[in-house]
């Protein structure tokens, strides 16, 4: 009896809507659509605010800036003001994509020395030393100087008016809060902040962030400075001092992101645009780039070969994004090279078809010279926006600067404190970052706008979806919707090596004989719940139309009008 009770827990069934008429078992809905304007974000209310300035005559990326910081409020576990930025925008008027990387560098206070002198072999995750500065409020205007049509007081009023009468917290945000607590309400001003009655809130229960909403309320008055170098600035500064933290206003003072060229990587017919390094997005190109030298059409989408083939792309692009992802004002980083044709059919090389790879070193691409939020908004003139944003583990450092609402991202813990290596700490540097904007044209024009969130997750599932459209002709929901593979234990950025080949996890969906096909071919199967990302997407079709699609996984909601 033991024995049929553990094998009817191992064994994974499919979770299906058999009840729709339409569309293959695994859609939870179908796609929305609108002819004048969509959003798709993590959170409905946040989607709602973000359909309202579309309708009050605000572009793509009004929307967009009113959603997140809805979100800085009502999915803090995801992101906030304390964090940083990066976005992909669609110009209808310039027929163009244009990249912003809005992260921060660390302070100029804190040296290498000073972690050797700890004895520190990593960056912890949570407490002053990982604080970088926050790069989403200066993202903000940068991006709403370019394209914003609304003035910023009216895109922060929603946010203000939620964080000072509350809002009802939804069910897998209340989730992660109350998973955040236990590491970070020893944190100053935490608890003060996030558990006002000495616990996180409940599903349904209404919240509030007064700190939030004053600090909102500043930005809108004040622009930019006023969290560079006003009020907010200030307090983050006076804070650091008495919690022996690094960051100072000096650091805050000098930031500034940047407009960068996103990069393109043709696969089938579409392109990919990902932002170059220090983010991770070139790695989905690799795994893609990849993964074109196979028939993936010919095969089972939830068959062991195509799953196999995708694990070893996965493994060799992580390889390489180890080595070479790092701030590009400090090093030369090979972006075209690793994502070219010509790379991918040498790194194509070493994938085995029968035997999954237990170390695999890192490629050589210059012998070819010689835990996150995610939304996207369309309006009425065609433009488009992709932007991340994320104060990195949940709700970041837990360092929480005393009046202001908001936590201090632990971005900096992603540097690697190997001297020599490519993201190996220094001041004023930018550490490498999981956060990715997605976009996809498609005979030179917009065709999707997409991403999910969630650290290492994000190529993975960049790439997975794409083939789901382009190899197995899903719709928009549907890509987002089908069980996914992840694969962890690769080599890292941090200088972590993979030595074993890593773990697969995978959805329910996945059959007994597909998961003993993996183990075949040497593949180590490990479950988990809730790593697999979460997906928004917005699709502009040849008729003008938008069709948007939510993750099923998260509490979001696309609409349109």
């Amino acid at each position: 009896m033991r024995l049929i009770i553990a094998l009817i827990g191992f064994i994974s069934f499919s979770v299906s809507a058999f009840d729709r008429v339409t569309g293959h078992e695994f859609a939870s809905r179908s796609e929305v659509y609108g002819t004048n304007g969509m959003v798709a974000t993590s959170q409905p209310l946040a989607t709602q605010i973000g359909l309202d300035v579309l309708k009050e005559g605000g572009s793509a990326l009004d929307a967009a800036i009113a959603a997140n910081a809805a979100l800085g409020l009502m999915e803090p576990t995801g992101c906030g003001i304390g964090g940083d930025l990066f976005a992909i925008v669609w110009s209808a008027k310039d027929k163009k994509l244009y990249g912003y990387n809005g992260s921060g560098r660390s302070p100029l206070s804190l040296t290498l020395k000073d972690f050797q002198d700890k004895g520190l072999t990593s960056i912890p995750a949570h407490g002053p030393l990982p604080v970088s500065v926050p790069g989403t409020v200066d993202a903000w205007f940068a991006l709403h100087d370019k394209f914003g049509e609304l003035p910023m007081s009216r895109l922060l009023q929603p946010a203000i008016d939620y964080a000072e009468a509350g809002f009802p917290v939804s069910e897998l945000i209340s989730y992660y809060l109350n998973r955040s607590a236990p590491k970070l309400s020893k944190f100053p001003n935490f608890s003060e902040t996030f558990m006002p009655n000495g616990r996180m809130p409940a599903t349904g229960e209404i919240f509030k962030n007064p700190d939030l909403a004053n600090s909102y309320r500043l930005i809108a008055r004040d622009g930019r400075d006023a969290f560079y170098k006003g009020d907010i600035a200030k307090a983050i500064d006076s804070y650091m001092k008495d919690n022996d933290g690094y960051l100072n206003y000096k650091d805050l003072e000098s930031h500034k992101g940047e407009w960068v060229e996103p990069v393109p990587a043709d696969y089938r017919g579409v392109t990919l645009w990902e932002l170059p390094p220090n983010g991770q997005g070139i790695a989905a190109q690799q795994i893609l780039k990849i993964l074109e030298g196979y028939d993936i059409a010919s095969m089972d989408r939830f068959g062991v070969e195509f799953a196999h083939l995708f694990i070893e792309a996965k493994k060799l692009a992580f390889e390489d994004r180890a080595k070479f992802y790092a701030d590009p004002d400090f090093h030369d980083i090979p972006v075209m090279e690793l994502v070219s044709a010509k790379y991918a059919d040498e790194r194509r090389k070493l994938i085995d078809p029968n035997k999954a790879m237990k170390a695999v070193e890192a490629g050589n691409p210059a012998l070819l010279h010689g835990d996150t939020i995610y939304l996207t908004t369309a309006d009425k003139d065609g433009n488009m926006v992709s932007l991340i944003q994320s104060n990195y583990r949940g709700m970041g450092s837990g360092m929480t600067p005393t009046g202001t609402g908001f936590v201090l991202q632990d971005r900096g813990e992603m540097f690697n404190l190997e001297p020599g290596h490519l993201n190996s700490y220094a001041p004023g540097k930018r550490p490498f970052h999981t956060i990715i904007p997605a976009f996809i044209t498609k005979d030179g024009k917009p065709w999707i706008s997409y991403g999910v969130m969630g650290g290492a997750t994000q190529p993975q599932m960049h790439a997975q979806v794409l083939i789901n459209m382009v190899d197995f002709g899903m719709n928009l929901q549907e890509a987002g919707d089908a069980p996914r593979i992840l694969h962890t234990g690769s080599s890292q950025p941090t200088g972590e090596k993979m030595t074993d080949g890593g773990v697969v996890s995978l959805e329910s969906g996945y059959s007994w004989e597909f998961r003993r096909g993996l183990m075949e071919k040497g593949h180590v199967l490990k479950d988990a719940v809730g790593p697999y990302g979460g997906y928004q997407a917005i699709r502009r079709d040849d008729n003008g139309a938008y069709a948007g699609a939510s993750e099923s996984r998260k509490d979001g909601q696309a609409a349109g009008y």
